[in-house]
């Protein structure tokens, strides 16, 4: 056996400032990596020498895999060019479209831990719908809100938490909480930045679907990824260009459904298990037999169906028996699907957006659902002023959506509401409870979690008996094993 590193990812101003420093003129790119890859299923040479012909013959090696990639379908090995991208000075309403690439890595400025002033953007469509006046009097007025907001909320955060409040080393932690709540104000046209990790197969995809959404600045962030790039993986990035099947689909499916005079409806409840696989417990305990023996998948099932209660429990538990917090559940958990309508906040949705590997379908932000009001507004006698801005922002976005209905909803708040579709199996959702249902979670996306799970434990008790967050995972794990003999 032999191991050897092929690359690692470098910054690339360290990578600009070798190559000047030395006589080495020959091109730095990821596609010699590709191009070697690619020829491991057909070539005879060992991996190495594959790697070493291709870095000989970059352009050879451009040609092989424009030949490889485009010409052949075989798009995976795009895959094996990697970039790390800096994204700079987009927008919270940008953002949700660019995570939306599942299979990318995104960390993003946090609103929980730094405390923002008056960064925001100014849509181009607002400016040309002369609107940017009134735009920018309200966002500033949230700004304004936001700041007053951490300034009464940071002295109540440590005021209800002496014990923490006396360790200097909580102080982050503490201002952070303030920070959580007072982002409700602000709007979804706030600035961020993120750090993005993505193969060439992913990025050409991210930037055909970002030049095709209705948002000038989603289009421009397409160019300057384009541009970003180009240069360095010609051979890997070729269609960049909107589809009309990404550029169409969606608006046509709006008007095809406004011709069916669907009502427009409340909020109602927040969160609602709609679907669930049948017989989830015997699904899993099925699966986990035919994993386990050399049977049929029936034949299994008709096993499961035939045990005791008290047998059931003692599969399951011979299969959580070395489980810890950290640890995901076997595979067999991922065979029972789940289905969620809920209503969240934009800053819950922020950090919902993350588990990229269930299926979220959403509809547009919408006032008609409503605010998520944080209780600690509330109880620092600010509600009142809270909502009134809120009201404000609806008739600006009223007003906006009148003139340019694609950009109206920059103006909207992080406790601005819309409808999540969500799909999931149960070894997504012990991710999700993991992470979210724990008491270091923020408490919104904390109570979406607490209801799920409540509502997913009625269809599959013994699947999500140990789906709890990591600080409930010591309790939950002693009830499940107390009657164990």
């Amino acid at each position: 056996m032999k191991v050897l590193l092929a690359g690692h990812n470098l910054d690339y101003d360290l990578i600009r400032e070798l190559k000047n420093a030395s006589s080495f003129q020959e091109d730095l790119t990821p596609e010699t990596i590709s191009a070697a890859y690619a020829r491991i299923s057909r070539s005879p040479k060992s991996v190495d020498d594959l790697r070493r012909d291709a870095r000989a013959e970059v352009d050879k090696a451009r040609r092989s895999n424009r030949n490889i990639v485009f010409d052949m379908g075989h798009a995976s090995v795009a895959e094996h060019a990697v970039f790390n991208i800096d994204v700079i000075g987009v927008s919270r309403l940008l953002v949700e479209e660019i995570e939306k690439f599942r299979l990318c890595s995104f960390t993003e400025k946090s609103q929980r831990y730094v405390l923002f002033n008056k960064d925001y953007v100014v849509p181009e469509e607002i400016r040309k719908a002369g609107m940017d006046k009134d735009f920018t009097q309200m966002v500033d007025r949230q700004n304004d809100l936001y700041a007053a907001l951490y300034e009464a909320l940071r002295p109540y955060v440590f005021d209800q938490n002496p014990d923490l409040a006396a360790d200097p080393s909580n102080r982050s932690m503490l201002e952070g909480w303030a920070k959580e709540d007072a982002r409700y104000a602000i709007s979804l046209a706030t600035e961020t930045q993120l750090g993005m990790t993505v193969n060439a197969r992913n990025l050409e995809l991210m930037l055909r679907r970002l030049s095709a959404l209705p948002l000038a600045e989603a289009r421009l962030l397409s160019e300057n990824l384009y541009h970003a790039t180009q240069t360095i993986a010609p051979s890997l990035i070729r269609y960049t260009q909107a589809t009309d099947y990404d550029r169409l689909t969606r608006a046509e499916l709006r008007q095809a459904a406004q011709g069916l005079s669907l009502s427009r409806q409340a909020a109602g409840t927040e969160v609602k298990l709609i679907g669930a696989a049948k017989d989830a417990d015997l699904r899993v305990a099925a699966a986990l037999l035919l994993s386990s023996t050399q049977r049929t998948y029936d034949a299994c099932f008709k096993q499961a169906k035939k045990m005791t209660a008290r047998e059931l429990k003692g599969l399951f538990r011979t299969a959580f028996a070395h489980l810890q917090p950290y640890d995901a559940v076997l595979r067999e958990f991922e065979y029972v699907d789940l289905f969620f309508e809920l209503v969240m906040s934009a800053s819950c949705f922020a950090q919902f957006k993350r588990h990229r590997m269930a299926t979220l379908v959403c509809q547009d932000y919408d006032p008609a659902l409503g605010v998520t009001v944080p209780p600690a507004i509330r109880r620092v006698g600010r509600q009142k002023e809270f909502l009134a801005m809120i009201r404000e922002t609806n008739r600006l976005f009223e007003s906006l959506r009148e003139k340019t209905p694609e950009a109206a909803p920059y103006a909207l708040t992080n406790a601005h509401r819309r409808r999540v579709l969500l799909k999931l199996n149960a070894r997504e959702l012990y991710h999700v409870a993991r992470l979210r249902s724990d008491a270091h979670a923020q408490w919104d996306i904390r109570a979406l979690t607490d209801k799920m799970l409540k509502q997913a434990r009625r269809t599959m008790p013994l699947t999500l008996w140990m789906a709890v967050g990591k600080d409930g995972f010591a309790a939950r794990r002693a009830s499940v094993f107390a009657g164990r003999r």
